[in-house]
């Protein structure tokens, strides 16, 4: 296949264009603002280069018609895109970025509007972001879903973007490398949370690999892209890709956080447990 064709969007989408434009804007300009190292740089431009070739070009075409292909795309989307980028840590330097005026504005919104307030509350609670990083694996699997996802664009435009976003929310929480607070989720917690969202994803698909029928005919209704390819092998393909890559990504993060743990700790910088006051006997001198 001719790459300049391969490369041409399957459906063309302005506002992902508009969003990827907008990121590496940011990034470059906030780079002569604050010192980023060359491996930071390369896990930013890695992941972003991995995330557009994954939901902007030809690759779509064969997600939406193989299943394997289509737990690639999510592998990608999911963990290891938004992995690699928020590995760069660029938060600091995409706001450096804005312009000025727009960074005073989003300072101010931050201390006083209620809705920011509470709509940055939720993008970094500990409870409900690891919920919705698995609930966004396993809610797509489900056959119904599944089914009328792959058919109906909007709502497949809408998984795709669900997926990016949870994953970004997720290994934000991961890999910070602050004491808690000021980060949202505490050492300890950013081990655990991997082994929530791993276990239930491997479980899944170790199902998939083992069941012996087609579970997503949509595939098949759609045209499979590789029409040699049998249907139970692209299926215990696409199982094998949840059960093994994907648990592989989540214990990669496990052990970033025991590193940090292990840092945190040897800098003293773990909360002290809090000493109950001794209370001197009745009468003691």
């Amino acid at each position: 296949m001719d790459v300049l064709a391969w490369l041409q969007p399957w459906e063309f989408s302005p506002a992902l264009v508009l969003v990827f434009v907008v990121s590496a804007w940011l990034f470059v300009r906030g780079r002569r603002v604050h010192r980023v190292g060359a491996v930071r740089q390369s896990l930013f431009w890695i992941g972003w280069v991995m995330l557009y070739l994954s939901m902007h070009t030809q690759l779509d075409y064969y997600a939406e018609r193989m299943f394997f292909i289509h737990r690639l795309q999510h592998l990608v989307l999911h963990h290891l895109g938004p992995l690699l980028i928020m590995g760069a840590y660029p938060g600091q330097v995409m706001r450096a970025g804005l312009p000025l005026a727009w960074r005073a504005r989003l300072a101010a919104a931050r201390r006083t509007s209620g809705p920011v307030r509470v709509l940055e509350a939720l993008a970094t609670h500990r409870f409900l972001v690891p919920f919705l990083f698995l609930m966004m694996v396993l809610v797509w699997l489900e056959p119904t879903v599944q089914f009328y996802s792959m058919l109906d664009w909007r709502l497949y435009r809408f998984m795709n973007w669900a997926v990016v976003i949870t994953g970004f929310m997720y290994w934000n929480l991961i890999l910070d490398r602050r004491p808690h607070p000021p980060a949202a989720v505490s050492p300890g917690g950013r081990i655990f949370s991997p082994i929530f969202t791993m276990v239930p994803q491997m479980i899944a698909g170790a199902v998939i690999v083992f069941t012996e029928h087609d579970i997503y005919p949509v595939f098949d209704l759609c045209g499979r892209a590789l029409p040699n390819f049998g249907v139970l092998d692209d299926q215990i393909i696409g199982g094998l890709i949840m059960w093994v890559p994907a648990g592989l990504i989540e214990t990669f993060g496990l052990l970033v956080a025991l590193g940090t743990l292990m840092r945190l700790s040897s800098r003293n910088r773990l909360p002290q447990p809090k000493r109950r006051p001794s209370r001197r006997p009745v009468g003691a001198a």
